[in-house]
């Protein structure tokens, strides 16, 4: 049974409350504006405050070292400019601050490479020693002596585009700055320098050339790396909004919220049930709306727009879990906090998200507060997991499976809140609606819909037939 009404000119409106009268509720105004207030001031501090000064924030940022120089002998002196060079950054403060340095040999560093797990590899060649001397006249005593010393940097742009950016901008200048320093040292001890032209003396006062090259470029069509971070973010919002409208439609249908299109108003008559079996029956439709949502989605984005992907069929069942696990946790939150639910599920699922994800601001160079966050925000491991599947083929070690496990991890933790929350709410008789005025409500409708217009008394009230369902709380 419902109730509804439509505006017409066969039925005016009885004049009412007044706007300027309502307006002048000072609790009306302070409510909102608090809310407002606490609200965009923690999305400003979550969301600005990540990406304002990553570097000044930057630390732990995953970066190997290769040295396969052989080194040279000079006289009776062993000569290696490669283990120089990798004390010098081990020890540089402006280096050792930021980054976190690894010594590995080259089929180690591919490997990490391929697992998402640094950010760049600078590679010191075999040859390095014997071409540098030879700028300074020094015979090789083992072979000929190449025209440059050269220091490759190979950026891992799968990783994240700012990541590499920032990788580059400490090593850049600490890489120069050594060269600078070793060719002091060498022009101090060499003997027997030969004389030079003015381009060659420039080029012993800095001798090592440093080259960038892309480790396994990016795909085609794959948002310079972020199509990864705007298809979990996505996948995040199928999860939000299907929850938002399954919570607004199971609560029209129960009789607990208005059904207003246009001019016209529905108000079905409430239902008596308890919180833990209106919770029960919104996740019932959780696995299978938020699917729906994040393949429609997947359709647009590669069907359409052709956003490089492969693994599809992965990418959406792991899409679609991590969409059903907000769309439950967002549930949860309205059953705990009702209208306010749905601001908290904004602010944790998306705000607090986005500036903790790693998305666009590496989480090495986030502030200490939100590097903590992410260990426990959703998009964070719904990022892992998709970046996985779109650039470094569906590998475990490269997210996935951190995905996987930690975002099974929060479809147990909404699971347990979910039920702990709502039966006991349901335990200590805090019901949606008190079921003397529910009866109330429907007798009062009832009588309404019969033409008496007069409320029946309050009092004596008497239990009316009501639609009863599975898990009623016997009231």
């Amino acid at each position: 049974m419902s109730a509804s009404t439509s505006s017409g000119p066969e039925s005016p409106a009885p004049p009412g409350l007044r706007a300027s009268k309502l307006l002048g509720a000072r609790i009306l105004w302070i409510t909102v504006v608090a809310i407002a207030v606490v609200l965009i001031g923690l999305m400003t501090l979550f969301y600005v405050g990540s990406v304002v000064d990553p570097v000044e924030h930057l630390s732990g940022l995953p970066v190997l070292v290769v040295n396969e120089d052989s080194g040279s002998t000079v006289g009776t002196q062993q000569v290696s400019i490669g283990k120089q060079v990798v004390a010098a950054l081990m020890t540089t403060s402006a280096v050792s601050t930021r980054l976190s340095l690894d010594s590995v040999t080259m089929p180690e560093a591919l490997a990490l490479l391929d697992k998402n797990a640094a950010y760049a590899a600078i590679v010191i060649p075999s040859n390095l020693t014997v071409s540098t001397l030879g700028l300074y006249g020094v015979e090789p005593s083992n072979g000929p002596a190449p025209s440059l010393p050269t220091i490759r940097l190979l950026t891992n742009v799968r990783a994240g585009s700012l990541g590499v950016s920032l990788a580059t901008g400490v090593a850049d200048p600490a890489l120069t700055a050594i060269s600078h320093a070793v060719g002091h040292k060498i022009a101090g001890t060499v003997p027997g320098t030969v004389a030079s032209s003015a381009s060659m003396s420039a080029l012993r006062k800095n001798p090592f050339t440093l080259t960038t090259v892309a480790y396994r470029p990016l795909p085609p069509h794959s948002a310079l790396g972020l199509s990864a971070f705007y298809v979990s973010l996505l996948a995040t919002m199928c999860g939000f909004l299907g929850a938002t409208l399954i919570n607004a439609t199971i609560d029209g249908a129960l009789g607990y919220a208005t059904n207003e299109v246009g001019p016209k108003w529905q108000q079905r008559m409430p239902v008596r049930i308890t919180r833990w079996q209106t919770l029960l029956a919104k996740w019932a439709m959780a696995p299978v709306i938020p699917p729906i949502l994040t393949g429609l989605m997947l359709l647009v984005a590669i069907g359409i727009l052709r956003m490089d992907a492969s693994h599809i069929a992965l990418l959406w069942v792991f899409l679609s879990f991590a969409a059903v696990v907000i769309a439950m946790g967002t549930l949860v939150l309205f059953a705990a906090l009702g209208n306010l639910g749905q601001l908290v599920a904004i602010l944790l699922f998306v705000y607090l998200a986005l500036a903790s994800s790693g998305g666009t601001i590496p989480l090495q160079a986030l502030p200490g507060v939100l590097k903590f966050m992410a260990n426990f925000e959703p998009l964070r491991q719904i990022l892992d997991g998709t970046r996985s599947i779109l650039y470094f083929n569906a590998s475990g070690a490269a997210g996935l499976t951190r995905g996987f496990i930690l975002t099974g991890l929060g479809f147990v933790l909404w699971l347990i809140l979910g039920v702990a929350i709502t039966t006991w709410y349901d335990r200590r008789g805090l019901h949606r609606m008190q079921p003397e005025l529910l009866d109330y409500v429907n007798r009062s409708a009832a009588a309404y819909a019969e033409g008496a217009h007069d409320p029946p008394a309050v009092a004596p009230l008497q239990r009316a037939e009501t639609v009863r369902t599975h898990g009623d709380d016997g009231e």
